[in-house]
C-alpha cells in the first residue's frame, strides 16, 4: 500500500511539472508579451488557469483512477480554486507591488504552494473514497 501511495505522489508531481511547465510559459508570455507592463495579477491568473486545466484532466484521469462524478469532482477542484486563486493574486501582487520582488520568483513560490495544498485537497476531499475506483479496461 505505501508503495502505491509513493508512486501517486510520484505521479501527481510528474504532471504538475508539466502543468507548471504550461503555467510558467504562458506566465512569461502574457508577463512579457502580451501585458508587457509586468501586471503580475493578470498574467498569474490566465497561466493558473490554463494549468488547473491541464492538471485536472491528467490527475482525474492517471493518479487518482477515480470512478467519481466528474461534475463533481471538477466542482470540488473549483472549490479548493475559490480560495487558493484570490488569496495567491492578492499575495503575488502584494509581493511584486508593495515589496518590489520579482514576478518570477513570486510565480514559483504560488506554484510551489499550489502543488502542495492541490495535492492534499485532491487526496483528501476531492477524490476522498474514490483514489482507484475507476474500472480498468482490458
Amino acid at each position: 500500500m505505501k508503495t502505491k501511495e509513493i508512486w501517486r505522489f510520484i505521479k501527481f508531481t510528474l504532471f504538475s511539472i508539466s502543468a507548471g511547465v504550461i503555467q510558467f510559459g504562458s506566465f512569461a508570455l502574457f508577463n512579457e508579451v502580451i501585458f508587457h507592463d509586468g501586471e503580475f495579477g493578470l498574467s498569474y491568473f490566465l497561466s493558473l488557469v490554463l494549468s488547473i486545466l491541464w492538471n485536472f484532466t491528467f490527475n482525474f484521469k492517471f493518479t487518482f483512477k477515480a470512478a467519481t462524478n466528474v461534475p463533481k469532482a471538477m466542482a470540488l477542484a473549483f472549490l479548493f480554486y475559490v480560495f487558493f486563486t484570490p488569496i495567491s493574486v492578492f499575495g503575488g501582487n502584494c509581493l511584486t507591488k508593495e515589496c518590489g520582488w520579482n514576478n518570477y520568483l513570486v510565480e514559483a513560490i504560488m506554484m510551489v504552494s499550489n502543488f502542495i495544498l492541490e495535492f492534499f485537497w485532491s487526496k483528501y476531499v476531492t477524490y476522498r473514497n474514490k483514489i482507484d475506483t475507476k474500472p480498468t479496461t482490458e
